[in-house]
């Protein structure tokens, strides 16, 4: 079982699909075959009338395609070819790795919360 994630024209997903695991092959309704790779699934999904206008891009769950999992409100990053998560502060700015982080780097020892306003990491009793 493979999952897809489906696209607008901002490279924002709005859509993940369950779908076919990229290596099988099916026969469509004309007797062609489809599939047998990610791009020809990902072709297939985003051709369907039901996803019109939309891209399609494979997402796994254990985070080996794409970066991550893709969520709805997550972007694609075509240049890198990853997902990213949707920004969680307003502060927070995206570093080479893809992922979001505080202006102030979190502690390391024990669990904390980011605080905007006071653009601080708050312990959590």
């Amino acid at each position: 079982m493979a999952h897809y994630a489906m696209l607008n024209s901002d490279n924002i997903v709005v859509k993940v699909i369950t779908g076919v695991d990229e290596n099988e092959t099916q026969t469509d309704t004309d007797g062609t075959a489809v599939g047998g790779s990610s791009e020809a699934w990902e072709a297939f999904y985003a051709a369907q009338p039901w996803h019109a206008g939309l891209i399609c891009k494979r997402t796994s769950y254990n985070n080996s395609i794409r970066k991550q999992y893709a969520g709805i409100g997550f972007t694609y990053n075509p240049t890198a070819d990853v997902f990213v998560a949707p920004k969680p502060y307003a502060s927070w700015v995206i570093d080479s790795n893809h992922d979001w982080q505080a202006p102030v780097a979190r502690p390391v020892e024990g669990q904390w919360n980011w605080n905007e306003q006071t653009q601080a990491w708050e312990e959590v009793e």
